[in-house]
């Protein structure tokens, strides 16, 4: 698999803009970088020490008040919130106190993108995985075709295809009082906000990469999901963490046929064993 292999099969709006706004960004990024850098502090030499117990922070993506993406008859918030207690029993079962799971949620409720990044940020966990369901504009064309897993790591978004994508992870920061305040000017839908995204996890950028690829050729061979690749987006739920960190899109739920999976106990285990797998690897290569 080729990381920067960012072809897409699905269509999206194009924006005539899009050339044009990205070239401005590129002239506010020295004044961005010291933002940048002020808002994710580095770890100091010690914190970078392998820890004890290794520590994995499972983020089930959206919740309460936020559905996320919803089919028919599914929601993003319920499938993911199942799939990942399901990687949790499984990590708990095989690791013991050996890797210690904290979950950024264990119920129906909202939390915002940061306050998900500092529960992990807090934990000084070795690994973030964030589980979300993918989904395209209704007006679309072919959308109740689109099928396919993908694996994301931070990072400018290469395509408007990916940057679709962030956008939409991102506006659920709308739903949180003063988030222009809380998230220093960021506007999840300005182009020019993104520019940010690769400076904050360089660091951690080869280790995302090595899990992002595991989990996607697990989701591939294991749950089944057609192949759409692992991308680069600027998510602030991955720009603001401290560790290498992925956050994994299941499945299309505008597709009935995908969504029935997604909605299924075996389609949901088959995602979550998929997922436990690309962490035992990851955990025994780095241990």
């Amino acid at each position: 698999m080729k990381f920067f292999d960012l072809s897409d099969t699905f269509a999206v709006q194009k924006s005539s803009n899009f050339a044009t706004d990205m070239h401005i960004s590129s002239l506010i990024i020295s004044a961005l970088c010291t933002f940048a850098m002020l808002a994710v502090p580095m770890r100091s030499g010690a914190e970078t020490l392998q820890k004890h117990p290794f520590t994995v922070a499972i983020d089930a993506g959206h919740g309460g008040k936020d559905f996320g993406c919803r089919g028919k008859k599914q929601n993003e918030k319920t499938i993911t919130l199942d799939v990942a207690r399901r990687l949790n029993k499984l990590i708990e079962k095989e690791y013991g106190d050996s890797v210690n799971v904290v979950m950024t949620r264990n119920s129906d409720v909202f939390i915002s993108l940061y306050g998900r990044a500092d529960i992990a940020n807090q934990a000084e966990a070795d690994l973030f995985i964030s589980i979300h369901v993918n989904s395209v504009d209704k007006r679309t064309k072919g959308r109740t075709k689109l099928s396919g897993a993908s694996v994301y790591t931070v990072g400018l978004h290469k395509s408007e295809a990916n940057l679709s994508v962030a956008m939409r992870e991102n506006s659920v920061i709308e739903l949180e009082e003063d988030f222009t305040e809380k998230y220093q000017g960021f506007d999840p839908n300005s182009s020019e906000s993104y520019i940010i995204f690769e400076l904050g996890q360089n660091r951690n950028m080869a280790r995302s990469i090595d899990f992002a690829s595991m989990a996607q050729n697990e989701l591939i061979a294991t749950a089944g999901r057609a192949d759409k690749g692992v991308r680069q987006a600027g998510f602030l739920v991955l720009w603001a963490t401290k560790m290498p960190a992925v956050l994994v899109e299941l499945d299309f739920i505008c597709n009935p046929v995908c969504e029935t999976f997604l909605g299924s106990d075996k389609g949901r285990q088959k995602c979550a064993d998929a997922l436990f797998n690309a962490f035992r690897q990851y955990y025994k290569s780095k241990n």
